[in-house]
């Protein structure tokens, strides 16, 4: 098993963590990564909106003049998509953008950006996350790191007090470990985790 350095929140260290050899030192896979990032972003689309074609915009049955001797362009209608308040050309429609990827697949790309974060020293382990509700508490946390761009910090509970602690950061993402996903973890610079929500993982993901 790997074996990482443990810190409290002012970087000491206090000890070393085991990691399961088969989630946290995965092999990279990046295809795998890529179609779970893609799949996330297409299901959070809604697809909702949509304009009126010339079939569906109200009105425009009578021609609006003669086809002939006016000097005028020839008009069938002023409901045409030239017109004002005409139909929109190739209108946009409601559609499903959602995608689909095996469960097995998810977690395959979780762990193998999870353990590539790990080897490339982006993943640090704490002891224990918690807080006051104070924001420079936080901001401390976050300056010992070196976590001066995006940020996830992974829990086993969603603590209100840390949640309170991090609302007025930017770029800080809190997640309970339950909802750890492949796109939160590739699109944040770096992950705090606590010992306890590794826990958790490896008791739900345990091989």
């Amino acid at each position: 098993m790997p074996s990482v350095k443990l810190y409290d929140m002012k970087k000491n260290e206090v000890g070393n963590l085991e990691l399961n050899e088969v989630l946290f030192n995965a092999e990279y896979n990046e295809p795998v990564i890529h179609q779970a990032v893609v799949t996330r972003l297409c299901n959070e689309r809604q697809g909702t909106k949509s304009t009126l074609t010339r079939s569906e915009v109200r009105g425009g049955g009578a021609k609006p003049w003669r086809q002939k001797g006016t000097g005028r362009a020839r008009q069938g209608s002023i409901r045409s998509p030239q017109w004002v308040k005409g139909g929109v050309v190739f209108a946009p429609k409601s559609r499903d953008f959602s995608k689909k990827m095996n469960a097995k697949a998810k977690e395959v790309a979780l762990f193998s950006a999870l353990s590539q974060k790990i080897r490339d020293e982006e993943v640090f382990f704490i002891d224990d996350i918690k807080s006051e509700g104070k924001t420079k508490e936080m901001v401390a946390f976050l300056k010992a790191f070196g976590a001066d761009k995006s940020v996830l910090i992974v829990m086993d509970n969603s603590d209100p007090m840390v949640l309170r602690a991090c609302a007025n950061i930017k770029a800080i993402t809190t997640i309970n470990s339950a909802l750890l996903s492949t796109y939160e973890v590739v699109r944040n610079a770096k992950i705090l985790i606590s010992k306890k929500a590794v826990e958790q993982i490896e008791e739900a993901y345990g091989k």
